[in-house]
């Protein structure tokens, strides 16, 4: 199953920049099947497309984010990607 997880940063731009190496860190480190993923341009979130068994799966590891857990972002979501 392919997974999307959608973010966008909320307004803490210090420890955005603090903990942003991490979160890029956690995602390298999973080493996902089918990882892709970056932040905007602009920096104002971004997209990481992967593979995961299940949408519990693709859940916690969403969860587990480092933006996620420092409660960095505006808004996010995760869901299923139908890739056609």
């Amino acid at each position: 199953m392919r997974f999307l997880y959608f973010y966008l940063m909320g307004s803490d731009h210090e420890r955005i920049a603090e903990v942003a190496p991490h979160h890029a860190a956690y995602w390298r480190d999973l080493r996902l099947s089918e990882y892709l993923g970056g932040p905007f341009a602009d920096r104002s979130g971004g997209l990481i497309t992967f593979e995961s068994g299940s949408p519990e799966e693709a859940q916690r590891l969403t969860d587990a984010d480092p933006f996620v857990r420092e409660g960095l972002l505006r808004r996010s979501w995760t869901d299923e990607w139908l890739v056609g």
